[in-house]
């Protein structure tokens, strides 16, 4: 991908995301996290043109780990709240300026890259895939919780929302935790997820071969 056209549409999908998580929207497990894994898988399969050097891998390195700690701490600020028994999400303004340091953050490495002769195809797709996961995983781990539930998407043409044992289970183990607040809700959600996983395997014997 050519990078005019990459940072339109980074640029077009960050104000995307703005504009609906402002406004309030439903927590979703597809929306959270298979989303912007897929957009991580692009950019990583356009890593490709990355140089093979130590300085290349080290600033492409350095650039994801912290926009996977932004996106973390941006996840945190979101706010959650309740609607018809469903978990729902806005942003903040505490978020919004986060936003501006992650994009700081990345044209920051990119000046730095040129500068040093360096070229990361994909890099800024990377990374925004990454930090959008990362902020995903942050907001599951926050509303886990709390008393609405979290689908794993809508429902088609208005129907029921559609569930997903795994993030029931995740729920479970977080409401037998009690109220946990911050980063101690990650406990309960690795928790569910390999209870989730465990009951899986249980459930496929053949999967284990």
């Amino acid at each position: 991908m050519s990078g005019p056209i990459e940072i339109i549409l980074i640029i077009g999908l960050i104000g995307y995301v703005l504009v609906r998580r402002f406004t309030g929207e439903p927590v979703e497990g597809k929306r959270m996290l298979l989303v912007p894994a897929v957009i991580a898988v692009v950019g990583a399969l356009n890593l490709r043109e990355v140089p093979n050097t130590p300085e290349a891998i080290g600033l492409l390195a350095a650039t994801a780990v912290l926009s996977v700690g932004l996106g973390v701490v941006r996840g945190f600020s979101v706010r959650i709240y309740e609607r018809d028994g469903h978990a729902m999400m806005r942003y903040t303004w505490t978020t919004a300026v986060l936003w501006v340091v992650n994009i700081a953050v990345k044209l920051g490495s990119g000046l730095l890259a040129g500068a040093v002769g360096l070229h990361a195809g994909g890099g800024v797709t990377f990374s925004l895939g990454l930090t959008v996961l990362a902020e995903g995983v942050a907001i599951l781990a926050k509303s886990a919780s709390g008393t609405g539930r979290i689908p794993w998407s809508r429902g088609k043409r208005g129907g029921a929302p559609v569930t997903s044992p795994m993030l029931d289970a995740v729920q479970q183990k977080a409401r037998a935790a009690g109220e946990l607040r911050g980063m101690r809700s990650f406990a309960p959600v690795l928790d569910g997820l390999r209870d989730a996983a465990a009951e899986r395997r249980n459930s496929h014997p053949g999967a284990r071969r």
